[in-house]
């Protein structure tokens, strides 16, 4: 959408300007955001007295559509005011039946009204503050929406556990890709029953997901989830081990400052996720046998490591 501060690339096509006699001509643009149109402005050049030019000077009418029409910008209708769709649509460079069509969507909106006189259509819009009241009323609406659909999973949920454990084929090993499926990847080592212990690069997995953290951190709290971290010397590592006690958090580090590794892994009940953050995948491998493995080559390094 055109707005304050954008580039914005004009061109003229078979721009009639009369016969100019050599004269050169200043084209004024002047955009109007709220409505998507541009007006061009004539002028010549090198002219002493302004009422001499004013006679020749005209404004050439540019349509300007940044939008589908039925995404128009209500801001557009708050800023014509009140009048007949023909009125609305001088106002906003749009034709009639478009203006129509807007319009009865904002109604459904409940943004704008109409009422009749004699036999006219009146279009009415709201004070531009409703706009604020009707945002908080889709978001209301939406949490609802979200919060039904959480209430149903929640009740199906025993029933798919239980159908789930019937399989003894089911999958072991779950994929995940891109920035949401690393996100709900992490989201299960919440489900930790014990200590979550973890080869971690804090300074990679906060560039990986940098809204994620360190919000996750106080939901591990929350649920008393203790983690143990074998981390690379950098600083955001060494930073963060400030936070260690609030964050249930111990943490040893790699001997060398040359010893260092971007990847991450967490091993927790009978799982182990192997996340990579530099090419967005997560691989969940669920296995007692494999996990218990992963857990005994932790211990024995952690137990020859420095603390600082």
């Amino acid at each position: 959408p055109l707005d304050v501060g954008h580039h914005l690339r004009v061109r003229f096509d078979n721009l009639n300007i009369g016969n100019t006699h050599g004269q050169q001509f200043r084209l004024a643009v002047t955009a109007h955001p709220a409505i998507g149109r541009i007006d061009v402005q004539q002028t010549p050049l090198h002219v002493r007295h302004p009422e001499a030019v004013r006679s020749r000077s005209k404004n050439v009418p540019v349509q300007f559509r940044a939008f589908p029409k039925r995404r128009f910008r209500p801001l557009a209708f708050f800023l014509a005011g009140n009048g007949k769709a023909q009125e609305i649509a001088k106002k906003t460079g749009l034709n009639r039946t478009t203006v129509y069509d807007i319009f009865e969507t904002l109604m459904q909106k409940g943004l704008v009204s109409k009422f009749k006189k004699g036999s006219a259509t009146f279009f009415n819009a709201l004070e531009p503050k409703h706009l604020l009241t009707y945002l908080d009323r889709e978001k209301e609406e939406q949490s609802k929406k979200i919060e039904k659909q959480k209430q149903k999973v929640s009740e199906l949920l025993p029933q798919l556990i239980s159908l789930q454990n019937i399989f003894t084929d089911k999958p072991k090993v779950q994929f995940f890709e891109g920035e949401k499926g690393m996100r709900e990847a992490y989201e299960d080592t919440l489900t930790a029953d014990g200590i979550l212990l973890g080869y971690s690069n804090l300074e990679t997995i906060h560039e990986g997901l940098p809204n994620f953290f360190p919000e996750y951190y106080k939901r591990r709290v929350e649920k008393k989830i203790f983690g143990r971290g074998i981390l690379p010397r950098n600083k955001i590592s060494l930073e963060r081990t400030t936070h260690n006690q609030e964050e249930m958090r111990d943490v040893r580090f790699l001997p060398d400052e040359d010893m260092t590794f971007s990847p991450e892994v967490n091993i927790y009940n009978n799982k182990i996720l192997i996340v990579s953050w530099k090419e967005k995948m997560a691989i969940l491998i669920e296995s007692k046998e494999l996990a218990d493995l992963q857990r005994l080559t932790f211990n024995l390094l952690w137990e020859t490591l420095p603390r600082k």
